[in-house]
Formats: structure tokens, C-alpha cells, sequence
């Protein structure tokens, strides 16, 4: 059987009628070796996903606010060692003990805004919001730096600290420092409930009982330096290839962002906005993006110049199972 028709049975869940979809694309050496859409983008109106469909990336997002960190701290507009209250005026004292580098490897400590919102929260939460709702606090889960612990609200932070320091609106700090630059001129932030592109956008389902229902968002959907970043696979393998080169930060700058910090398990690290590890010999470097009606992954394998991106507008898509057989396919094959 021809590779790609492997990799069509793979994502044959994905390609019956009438669900949501799923958009991949297999990279090595630069060049796109498969590059497929499946399913709808929009079940409503039958819009058929396509690779130039805009998913929302979720965590994924992490990855571009790190980069601007990097870029304003490559400036001399910050230092990775400036605390919390240094930009945050009236911030508890605990914010004099987080640095930018612990918001950047998940070593903050900070509590978890999503535990913090009022139990009747009608109104999706701003970034303001949670800036405010860590304001309200008194300590961290414990001592920052001294481990791991996965956060949104970091990078929410992350997210104000570059609109502070550009003096820029975060959108546009991103869209003309990494987007333009690279040419991923259709990776956007779609505002809530602005329907005006629903022609290259992907809406989000959730599969309750036997039919995918709309999930499109929640409280927690509008919040930005953590999860809002729209891109479709036709945008991403520029950003995938940017990342071989100094065209956004310097080599040593960039070699930052994949060295762990303080381990999360034995074989596993976290950079900034990257989970760093090791699978048969080679650096993997990735991460993976689930919300509301969402579910992607990035998996890089620098040393051979080979990535796989899956995008999908489903909830909680079981899609790690389904990278690992394409990476047994086009990379570990003998």
C-alpha cells in the first residue's frame, strides 16, 4: 500500500459525511511529502476542510508567544530574569519571586485562573481578567522554579507582558513581527463570534451520543497569549521552517527555547513553549493544543528535518496514536 493511502486509512473517521475534519501535513526536508484535508470545516453548511482551513491552535498559541518574548528579550526591551511585579504594578509580593523564565517553562507555580473564575461566570474571561484574578491571590502551588507545573495563565501573562513592553496590541505585535515577516499572512485571531470568514474557518464539535454538536467556545475561549491563534497547515510549514533559521531570533536565542528547564518526568523537558524529549535516539520537540471543539499537534524531529502537524476541529481527537503510525510510516520505516 502507497504511503499516502496509509495515511488516508488513518484519518478514515475523519473522512466520512457529514463530520468534522481533520487537515495534516508531513514535512521533511523542507518539503511538504503529504499534505491532505478531510472532513468538514463547517458541518452546518458543508464546507469541506481544506489545508488552507483555519483550526484553532490552542496551546499550540504558546509556541508564537514565546517567540515574541524572545524576540523583545533579543532587543533588550526585557530580561528573562524581570519579575511579575515588574510590570504589573500593585501585583502581590509573591510576584517578586516569578520570573519571565518561569512563566516561559511552566515553573511559576501560579494557581490555575480556571480554578480562580467565580463558579456563575456568564461572560467569557479577558486577559485583564485573569490578571486581575492572580492579583487577588496571595501565594503560588509552591516555590517558583523549583518544578513543573503546566500553566495557561503564565502564558496569559506572557501574552500582557509583550503588549507592555512593544507598546503594541498582541495581535498586531505578532501578526507584523512573526506572521507577515514569514508570509503566514492567513494565521489570525479570529474575535468572538465575528462569522465574516467562515469560509477558511474551522468551527469546533464534540461528539455527544452519535452526533457531532457545535463547541465552538467557552468562558475561557477568548483569553490570548495561551490558546486563540487560528493557522491552517498551508501557513504552519512556515513557521516549521523558520525555525531551522535565524530569520525571527538569533541561533542562540532560538537553541533556548529547546532546552528543558526543570525536568517533568525522567525522559521528558519543557523549554519555552515547547515539551522537549527523546524517542528512539532523537530529539523530539512538540506540542499539542486542546480546547472546546479542538484538538492539533506539532511533532518536530529537528536532526532529521521532519515534522508531522495535525489539525482537527474535534473535541479531545485521540490524535497522538495517529502521529506516532505516521511517523512509523515516513520516518522509522526500514
Amino acid at each position: 500500500m502507497k504511503k499516502s493511502a496509509q495515511v488516508d486509512a488513518l484519518f478514515a473517521d475523519y473522512d466520512r459525511p457529514g463530520v468534522p475534519g481533520a487537515s495534516v501535513i508531513i514535512i521533511k526536508d523542507g518539503k511538504a511529502v503529504l499534505k491532505k484535508a478531510y472532513g468538514l470545516a463547517n458541518v452546518e453548511e458543508k464546507i469541506a476542510s481544506t489545508t488552507a482551513t483555519n483550526y484553532r491552535m490552542a496551546s499550540n498559541t504558546k509556541q508564537f508567544t514565546a517567540m515574541a518574548i524572545m524576540m523583545l528579550a533579543e532587543r533588550k526591551k526585557l530580561s528573562y530574569d524581570d519579575r511579575l511585579s515588574d510590570f504589573f504594578p500593585g501585583f502581590p509580593a509573591y510576584g517578586k519571586t516569578i520570573t519571565i523564565r518561569n512563566l516561559l517553562n511552566h515553573t511559576s507555580g501560579l494557581l490555575d485562573y480556571e480554578d480562580l473564575m467565580p463558579a456563575d461566570q456568564k461572560i467569557p474571561l479577558t486577559d485583564n481578567d485573569v490578571l486581575t484574578y492572580l492579583k487577588q491571590q496571595d501565594h503560588t502551588n509552591f516555590p517558583p522554579g523549583s518544578k513543573f507545573q503546566y500553566s495557561n495563565g503564565a502564558f496569559v501573562l506572557l501574552g500582557l507582558i509583550v503588549e507592555k513592553v512593544s507598546g503594541m496590541d498582541f495581535r498586531e505585535f505578532l501578526k507584523q513581527n512573526i506572521f507577515q515577516p514569514l508570509g503566514m499572512n492567513h494565521t489570525v485571531f479570529y474575535q468572538r463570534d465575528d462569522h465574516t470568514d467562515r469560509a477558511h474557518r474551522a468551527y469546533g464539535y464534540s461528539l455527544k451520543g452519535n452526533a457531532f454538536v457545535r463547541t465552538d467556545q467557552s468562558l475561557t475561549s477568548s483569553t490570548r497569549g495561551d490558546g486563540t491563534v487560528y493557522s491552517s497547515v498551508d501557513d504552519l510549514i512556515k513557521w516549521d521552517q523558520a525555525l531551522y533559521t535565524t530569520r525571527l531570533v538569533k541561533a542562540d536565542t532560538l537553541k533556548q527555547a529547546f532546552t528543558p528547564g526543570v525536568a517533568i518526568d525522567a525522559t521528558t523537558g519543557y523549554g519555552f513553549g515547547w515539551f522537549i524529549e527523546k524517542k528512539r535516539g532523537l530529539q523530539m520537540i512538540g506540542h499539542t493544543g486542546n480546547t472546546m471543539g479542538t484538538t492539533s499537534v506539532i511533532q518536530r524531529f529537528p536532526e532529521k528535518r521532519f515534522t508531522v502537524i495535525i489539525l482537527t476541529n474535534r473535541n479531545d481527537a485521540e490524535l497522538m496514536g495517529i502521529v506516532n503510525q505516521i511517523e512509523e510510516i515516513y520516518l522509522f520505516a526500514k
